[in-house]
């Protein structure tokens, strides 16, 4: 190759990349998506609907039972 013909690669070389850089421009868009944080407020805790509560250890059972109300278990059928 001779000197001119590689000032004549490099030249259109050049000229390819501004054509490309201009076209990349002109559309608007970068070539990766640009990083966002999202960004969430946080309000301060309502002290009525966050105090504890103490639960009991054992289930809240009536002292008597009415028998009237009580079902017998059913039968199944063989």
């Amino acid at each position: 190759m001779r000197l001119g013909e590689i000032i004549a690669e490099t030249f259109a070389a050049l000229l390819l990349i501004c054509i490309l850089a201009v076209v990349f421009f002109l559309g608007g868009k970068p070539f990766w998506p640009e990083h966002q944080a999202k960004m969430t407020i946080l309000l301060p805790p309502d002290a009525m609907t966050t105090g504890s509560v103490k639960r009991s250890t054992y289930p809240n059972l009536p002292d008597t039972v009415d028998p009237k109300l009580i079902q017998p278990r059913p039968v199944p059928s063989p």
